[in-house]
């Protein structure tokens, strides 16, 4: 049967009778909805060593260990490594040299009866791909959409006898088994906005490419990862801390890029209500701003930028948040602190082009409203016009159409807030230029870029493609 008629209890039941997987479950909130599965399509003797809850805090400390946070990632680790390892202790000398042990866990928090609650959870499989192989390990966040209890649980179940089946049936194609996480679900019902290879069975796996993927095949509207290349989840990354993004294409970083977000990072932090708060830089890379010409992104093009980015030391958020205002929704849901977009002048007037807001009931005032709700700060940079030689600033910025009466009440309103730039000459850094420059072999691209883009671009060789 092709993996692509599988149902959910397909799935379970062809689990259950393969002999090599055996495993353990653990599941804490929403109930055991996952083993549940392979209980309801018979078989399950042969695939489940032991199920288990520790939904009490402290007899789950007893068993895991104390946890700031219990649906954590820290708490899921702890589940997976202390399961696997008593499976391997206590199995491995019956069974070893023909089976392929596995722990699977999840931590979740589900709608309650008060309501209220963030409805999501961590989970993840650790497992051998073969007999006696090192470990590898797989670990996904999840934010449940579903309105009600019982569909969250439902949806939750579906998702981890994916990840289960996943594990034993697809690990040789990352991206096929990425694709089948959401079999018998849509992205209305769940979101995944992290997910994480690591092991023996995943060496050759980049884990940027596959942020890249869960934002372009829908799963999430967004994903990150740090400047080692290190998969990281947004909400426990901004959790309670300010932020402060840069959009842009990156393509490649320049002093522009980097003098704008050193202004911004100054500006931002001398605000009363973020004083004495931790402030969470990133830079901001668009799935519109990755698109060729042909509209598809090249996967060798984007970790070429994810480089430079990560030489200069920054954590990237990749998104399919075009509008600002999405941006803005997204960061709101991360974080109560305040929260800072830096962006040039000529992008600001582009935000005053209503033909972008015509999907939108209120238009321009609506997205405004929307982008603007939560006193979310525009910190705008000054360009340099090539033809006139004349510097535009927030302040002599002139927005057609009618339109400058709203940017005036917006400046006045404190919403945009003016950048400074000590060094004209940084106006002329144009990243398209850069890019023909490097290309053509010119060296007078590294005098338009910090030091550490140029040991990047060329220990690396990147963008020579382009």
């Amino acid at each position: 049967m092709a993996d692509t008629a599988l149902d959910t209890r397909q799935k379970a039941l062809q689990i259950n009778l393969d002999p090599r997987l055996y495993g353990t479950f653990a599941e804490i909130g929403a109930g055991q909805e996952v083993v549940r599965w392979f209980f309801r399509v018979g078989g399950a003797a042969g695939t489940v060593a032991k199920s288990m809850s520790a939904y009490d805090m402290t007899v789950s400390d007893a068993i895991y260990g104390p946890s700031d946070r219990y649906v954590s990632r820290k708490r899921l680790e702890a589940m997976l490594s202390h399961e696997f390892e008593l499976n391997v202790e206590r199995l491995d000398v019956q069974r070893g040299d023909r089976t392929c042990f596995f722990a699977f866990a999840d931590t979740v928090a589900a709608r309650s009866f008060r309501g209220g609650s963030e409805c999501h959870g961590w989970m993840g499989i650790t497992f051998q791909h073969a007999p006696r192989a090192p470990q590898s390990r797989i670990l996904i966040h999840v934010r449940m959409l579903d309105v009600e209890n019982a569909a969250q649980a439902e949806a939750l179940g579906i998702v981890g006898v994916n990840l289960v089946y996943g594990a034993g049936f697809l690990h040789q194609d990352p991206e096929a088994l990425l694709r089948s996480l959401l079999d018998q679900l849509t992205v209305g019902r769940i979101e995944i906005d992290m997910i994480e290879f690591t092991g023996a069975a995943f060496a050759k796996v980049d884990n940027r490419l596959m942020s890249l993927n869960l934002v372009q095949l829908g799963l999430s509207g967004a994903a990150m990862f740090g400047p080692s290349g290190e998969v990281l989840q947004p909400s426990e990354v901004f959790y309670r801390k300010a932020i402060l993004v840069e959009r842009g294409a990156f393509h490649p970083v320049t002093k522009v890029h980097m003098d704008m977000l050193q202004r911004a990072s100054e500006k931002f932090r001398s605000l009363p209500e973020v004083k004495d708060k931790p402030v969470m830089e990133v830079m901001e890379l668009t799935m519109r701003n990755l698109l060729s010409d042909q509209k598809a992104v090249d996967p060798q093009d984007f970790l070429d930028r994810a480089d430079v980015l990560a030489a200069c030391g920054l954590p990237v958020l990749v998104s399919d948040f075009s509008e600002y205002y999405r941006l803005g929704a997204f960061l709101s849901r991360m974080t109560h602190e305040p929260i800072g977009i830096a962006l040039g002048v000529t992008r600001l007037l582009n935000l005053f082009d209503e033909s972008f807001y015509t999907a939108l009931p209120g238009g321009i005032l609506e997205s405004f409203g929307r982008l603007l709700k939560n006193n979310l700060k525009l910190l705008v940079y000054p360009a340099l016009d090539k033809v006139t030689g004349e510097i535009t600033t927030m302040e002599s910025l002139q927005v057609p159409g009618g339109l400058q009466k709203l940017y005036d009440y917006l400046v006045e309103r404190g919403s945009f807030m003016s950048l400074e730039n000590q060094d004209r000459s940084l106006l002329s850094i144009y990243p398209k230029e850069v890019l023909k420059l490097l290309c053509s072999h010119d060296p007078k691209w590294k005098t338009m870029v910090p030091p550490e883009v140029i040991e990047a671009v060329e220990s690396k060789q990147l963008f020579m493609h382009d």
